[in-house]
């Protein structure tokens, strides 16, 4: 039920023991993490209860404002996962497109009814929302307290004492200035981390809002990388994930050349680390260098998130996108050749400005004969301030239709996927244990977390959260594998 439920959505549950419900969602919530979800209780009436289903931290990979969390325990605040009771409530937005503007509205609102019932005392709103519009949340929510931009993370800390003290606080620096990241802890769980390498992005394309909210490129220096990561793996860190606006052109502006091959090549050295998982590179960067270093060292998985957003060459010049449906065509073979069992992620804009019948359905068409693994599509979302905004587009309704017609053809070729898997030995990082299906769950090379799915497992012996294990797919369910540990799968069949 909950998986068809719209994150943002108030809605009733049948109550008879307050008590009971509070267990219920707590448990419940423990499984709605891993999705980046949470389950709150608003309001509690007669016979039944309101819900309201949020995410509670914006983007996963806005890793910069996650940070604050330590800015605010070296301050000596104590900081609680459950909002009610509450002294102050930090609520981290994304400003990038539309429906996220709207869930993050929708989360401010609902923090503003439990401060009407006084269940919380005050708001603090930062993020992208709050970089992107300065002035207007302050004036059109007044239940906000404060509102601090993205290139002022770091003064969490005094905003939080200057708006429990009453005052109403803003403060917006420099996006563009170079950020510390000292005091870094794990938002994660303990065995997998993400490693953000630059903050920005110089690429400017013209549907993209990201560079007024997060300034320009700014690589931050290989060495404190390096020991970050050293770091997180002393700490118990088994999976790394690099990631960034734009991966690949980390070091342009700091070393003058790209440097991401050889912080690759570093990180794969750390003792400790099992995988080293890469994000959004992007397609027109992707040299030989690098691609022999994601062949070659064993850590990388062999999966690689690479967006594209449309195969249309008339479409992608006119989103500022650089090289062609055919450069894109040839890159992804390249690499299914030289990395063997290579997955492939992208993701993908549907109804942008010039995208008609025949544009549609050349994006079908590669995705039916790329079979890319894992494929994220969007209907595209005019943001003010952006040229792609100015410019002629499909109805909005058209465009959420196409993001579902291409969502349907993925299905199927994710389930052609997940149906060759089984036979196969995996290895697999356990996540958990799920009591109510009597079964583990964790994921492959070809998972990441929050965004692709998991694989369960049965074992009769005890596998701790964040081993690794080989497990024997033996079938799929549902879009996800099913799998027996592998040294029990031997012993069945014996």
């Amino acid at each position: 039920t909950l998986a068809g439920i719209k994150t943002g959505s108030l809605f009733p549950c049948p109550c008879e023991d307050h008590e009971a419900l509070m267990t219920d969602i707590r448990r419940l919530n423990r499984r709605l993490s891993p999705k980046g979800l949470c389950l709150l209780p608003l309001r509690f009436l007669p016979g039944r209860a309101l819900l309201y289903l949020y995410r509670p931290a914006g983007l996963r990979r806005d890793l910069r404002d996650a940070q604050a969390s330590e800015l605010l325990r070296q301050a000596g605040y104590e900081i609680s996962p459950d909002p009610d009771g509450a002294e102050l409530v930090i609520v981290n937005t994304c400003g990038f497109i539309e429906s996220a503007k709207t869930e993050a509205i929708d989360n401010i609102l609902a923090m503003a009814q439990l401060k009407a019932e006084g269940r919380i005392q005050k708001i603090l709103v930062t993020g992208c929302l709050a970089q992107r519009y300065q002035e207007e949340i302050l004036k059109e929510l007044p239940e906000v307290d404060g509102v601090l931009g993205t290139g002022s993370y770091y003064d969490v800390a005094n905003a939080v004492g200057q708006v429990l003290s009453g005052k109403c606080y803003k403060r917006f620096d420099d996006i563009n200035a170079d950020q510390s990241e000292d005091g870094r802890i794990l938002t994660t769980p303990e065995y997998y981390a993400y490693l953000k390498i630059a903050e920005g992005c110089d690429n400017h394309c013209a549907y993209c809002v990201i560079p007024k909210l997060r300034g320009k490129l700014r690589s931050r220096p290989m060495e404190d990388l390096i020991k970050e990561a050293e770091q997180l793996a002393s700490d118990g860190v088994k999976e790394l994930i690099v990631v960034a606006q734009d991966t690949s052109r980390y070091g342009l502006d700091l070393y003058g050349e790209r440097k991401l091959a050889e912080l690759l090549r570093r990180l794969c050295k750390i003792d400790g680390l099992v995988w080293v998982r890469v994000h959004y590179l992007y397609p027109d960067e992707m040299s030989q260098e690098l691609i022999d270093v994601l062949a070659n060292e064993p850590k990388i998985v062999k999966y690689l998130d690479i967006p594209i957003q449309h195969i249309n060459d008339e479409i992608l010049r006119k989103m500022n996108r650089r090289g062609n449906g055919e450069y894109v065509r040839q890159l992804f073979t390249k690499l299914r050749h030289e990395i063997p069992g290579l997955v492939l992620r992208t993701s993908l804009i549907t109804g942008l400005p010039g995208e008609g019948e025949v544009e549609f359905a050349q994006l079908c068409d590669f995705l039916k004969e790329y079979k890319l693994e894992r494929v994220g599509a969007f209907a595209f979302s005019p943001e003010e301030g952006t040229r792609a905004a100015e410019m002629e587009y499909p109805d909005t309704e058209i465009a959420k239709q196409r993001a579902e017609q291409v969502a349907e053809i993925q299905s199927r070729i994710m389930d052609d996927y997940n149906e060759s898997c089984v036979g196969q030995v995996m290895q697999v990082l356990c996540e958990g244990y799920d009591p109510d299906e009597e079964s583990y769950y964790g994921r492959t090379y070809a998972d990441s977390p929050d965004i692709d799915g998991k694989i369960w497992f049965t074992a009769e012996k005890h596998i701790k959260t964040g081993d690794f294990v080989d497990v024997h797919v033996v079938d799929t369910y549902d879009g996800e594998l099913v799998g027996v540990l592998e040294e029990e799968y031997n012993d069945d069949c014996e």
